[in-house]
């Protein structure tokens, strides 16, 4: 994948998981796995690699903070991810996050394959406000962002009045995507999973980021999800706190391996790693 670290673009890996069975991680097995993962990479020629850790290492660039957005309070309640507060009842806290049948945007529909040019470009112009972002090529694009099921939801609106020069299609205004990630959940009666939807990208254009992304929670909704996470990285403090979003415990860092720059704050982080 190619990377822009402020001004530079750097073609690096993109380090997803790293797993170590519960019963061995006191083995000092994951140097191991890190040691032979960096002989495979640097056999292709790439010497950088960005990724992410809950623990802190040497040396983060950068750092971003969890949030929760409740989709369905009761399940979560029941299968212990969240507890009811205090003095709350469950039919209160359920009016509380309560979602619109319908959304607001105008035109916002699934993204499609004759949608990706317009989308590419809607996004790319907007991930040059952050100092760590993708540089993605069009077929980039289309194999992180086209919708597939249970996987990664993204949606765009267009513009009945604008067209775009260069694909002759109607200007794509607005985009914002999810990505599934659920979880078992072990010696619990009542459920057996729990499906987490985690914001991926957006571009809000012809309407405010917080209306775009109160519009994604109903689609996340609509999707069967029962709790909607993001990190407080891009331009997201501006939503957390209106759509009612709650701070997590967990903290993410952002490391670049074998690449020195400056440190950064979450907002100026434009990247989000699955």
């Amino acid at each position: 994948a190619d990377v822009r670290v402020y001004e530079h673009v750097q073609h690096a890996v993109e380090i997803n998981f790293l797993c170590v069975h519960k019963r061995l991680r006191s083995k000092r097995l994951a140097p191991v796995l890190i040691k032979e993962m960096t002989r495979r990479v640097n056999l292709t020629g790439v010497f950088q690699a960005v990724y992410t850790a809950g623990v802190v290492l040497p040396v983060p660039v950068g750092q971003c903070r969890y949030y929760h957005r409740s989709l369905d309070p009761k399940k979560l309640i029941e299968v212990g991810f969240t507890r009811l507060q205090p003095r709350m009842t469950m039919a209160r806290t359920q009016k509380l996050f309560k979602l619109p049948a319908e959304t607001s945007t105008p035109n916002l529909r699934p993204m499609t394959q004759e949608d990706v040019p317009g989308a590419h470009k809607l996004l790319m112009g907007y991930l040059k406000k952050f100092h760590l972002a993708p540089f993605m090529t069009q077929e980039d694009f289309s194999h992180w962002l086209l919708p597939r099921e249970g996987v990664v939801n993204s949606y765009v609106s267009s513009s009945d009045d604008e067209i775009d020069e260069a694909t002759g299609l109607a200007k794509i205004t607005n985009l914002c995507s999810f990505y599934h990630l659920p979880s078992t959940v072990i010696g619990n009666a009542k459920h057996t999973s729990l499906n987490a939807a985690y914001c991926f990208y957006h571009v809000p254009g012809t309407v405010s980021l917080t209306d775009l992304m109160h519009d994604c929670l109903i689609l996340a909704k609509r999707e069967n999800q029962d709790v909607f996470n993001a990190l407080n990285l891009m331009e997201n403090d501006e939503f957390l706190v209106d759509l009612k979003f709650g701070l997590g415990d967990g903290k993410l860092q952002y490391y670049i391996y074998n690449w020195k720059c400056p440190t950064m704050e979450s907002k100026d982080i434009g990247l989000v790693l699955l």
